[in-house]
């Protein structure tokens, strides 16, 4: 186009930030960071009867911790007087008063009961209510306090294109006289967007495909101000996981930030989210946000929605992790372990070689870091802070009576009492100290007992990683009290 890209987010702070939403900001960012041109978050607040309170905030909140910083924002206007819609009246009326003096806009002169009628009419008829069908033959002067609308030049089919879905038609069934500003001042959606996607030089508009049947009134607009088309890029729905339909809050959709809360990083979420309804061409499936400011292309949205599979995000969110330093995971897991209500009080969390082995353990078993919480809360670390309490018969080895065991646990003992430091650096030494005897005699019938004795649990890792985590001392601990209740 030869113009500086410029590309918006214009969200209404109507509630929680939804992940359809936050890709639509992606895709708008980072477009614009390809091309080196401008990134606007804009807020549309002119219906105030919906806005929530707090939403902007959190608005900008949410795209902060995913690093979707915009160039202009509400923090940051630029030349702008503003970019909250609520702030920027005047530049509507303005607007407003152009397409009046060209006699494309009108007050409207019917109240709300006679348009409820004519609804009804057109109901009972089975008809679309197309409001063109009831324009008066005179026009009154408008006092800014009745709604203004906008007379249509000409009913007729519009043709355009779609930088996902190519070519698209549409028209008499999307014209009719809208409203371009409210009894209340506010301008709707229909004229604002617009307005401000002129005034602020906006290149490219991204939004969900549901705006493309209102596309022709958009066109009409255009044509009536004398704007020159932005281009249209279309996105996909995200679907529900089975694909049978948008995914919506009755679907589970949740606020972006619960993903934050939930412990995704937010590298992973961008990745995550930049590939339903994206494919880059290529195997890749991982990528730094750098990585896809540059692979980014237009030309490869795809027309048909993207499922949102949560398997798919935490396998992603878990590669994401791995990119991270031990220093940053032991300093995360230590984090959680002294927030969480059950192990913030052990004395073990300021032991940095505890912390240590205890984080390359919790690590093999989480996708993010709630897990560790989930894991917690079901018991499965508990044994790593305190002795584990278990009735003696979980110790025998299926058929095997309490008095083989005894005889096992008894080597064992005197097995790892004979060891010296070296055979406790890793796990490999410690299977070494036991795992020929534990395949003479059975392996069940050894390496069950032991890892019962250390962990009083049926599932936890295998006995020689719990060995070399207790290390000596506290290993022949716990085996002396499996011998006990066994005595």
């Amino acid at each position: 186009m030869n113009r500086k890209i410029v590309t918006r987010f214009a969200p209404s702070p109507t509630g929680f930030m939804h992940i359809g939403s936050i890709r639509t900001a992606l895709f708008a960012y980072i477009f614009a960071k390809k091309n080196e041109g401008t990134f606007i978050l804009r807020i549309e607040d002119t219906d105030k009867e919906r806005e929530v309170p707090g939403s902007i905030d959190h608005i900008q909140a949410s795209l902060k911790w995913l690093g979707i910083d915009p160039d202009i924002g509400p923090e940051n206007p630029g030349d702008f007087v503003s970019v909250v819609q609520s702030e920027r009246l005047p530049s509507y009326v303005i607007e407003a008063h152009k397409l009046i003096e060209k006699g494309l806009a009108y007050p409207d002169p019917y109240t709300q009961d006679e348009l409820a009628e004519f609804r009804k009419k057109a109901d009972e008829e089975k008809k679309p209510f197309l409001y063109r069908s009831h324009r008066p033959e005179t026009f009154l002067v408008w006092d800014g306090k009745k709604p203004l609308r906008f007379k249509v030049p000409e009913v007729k089919r519009y043709k355009w294109t779609d930088a996902v879905r190519g070519e698209l038609e549409a028209g008499e069934e999307a014209l009719d006289d809208f409203i371009l500003i409210k009894g209340d001042g506010y301008p709707t959606y229909n004229f604002a967007h617009i307005v401000d996607d002129m005034n602020m030089g906006v290149t490219h508009v991204m939004r969900g495909d549901e705006f493309i049947s209102s596309t022709p009134r958009f066109l009409s607009l255009y044509d009536a101000m004398g704007i020159k088309y932005p281009v249209f890029v279309s996105l996909p729905p995200i679907l529900r996981d089975d694909r049978t339909k948008k995914l919506g809050k009755r679907d589970g959709a949740k606020d972006i930030l619960e993903f934050k809360k939930e412990g995704y990083l937010p590298e992973a979420m961008l990745n995550f989210l930049a590939l339903i309804g994206w494919n880059p061409g290529t195997e890749q499936e991982v990528f730094t946000k750098d990585e896809l400011i540059q692979a980014f292309d237009i030309s490869k949205i795809q027309k048909a929605g993207g499922a949102f599979n949560e398997e798919k995000l935490d396998w992603m969110n878990k590669e994401h992790l791995k990119k991270l330093s031990k220093t940053e995971i032991e300093g995360e897991i230590r984090k959680r372990l002294e927030e969480n209500e059950t192990t913030k009080e052990s004395s073990k969390i300021v032991d940095n070689i505890f912390i240590s082995k205890v984080s390359n353990i919790i690590f093999e078993h989480i996708s993010k870091w709630s897990d560790i919480d989930t894991m917690i809360g079901a018991g499965e670390l508990n044994f790593y802070f305190d002795t584990p309490a278990y009735p003696k018969e979980l110790l025998s080895w299926k058929d095997s009576s309490l008095e083989e065991t005894k005889k096992h646990l008894l080597w064992l003992k005197d097995r790892i009492n004979e060891a010296v430091e070296a055979d406790f650096e890793s796990s490999e030494n410690t299977k070494n100290l036991v795992f020929d005897y534990a395949t003479e005699k059975g392996r069940g019938n050894v390496l069950w007992p032991l890892r019962v004795a250390l962990s009083g649990r049926e599932k936890s890792p295998d006995p020689f990683t719990l060995v070399y985590f207790f290390g000596k001392n506290e290993t022949l601990q716990r085996i002396d009290n499996a011998l006990n209740k066994i005595q």
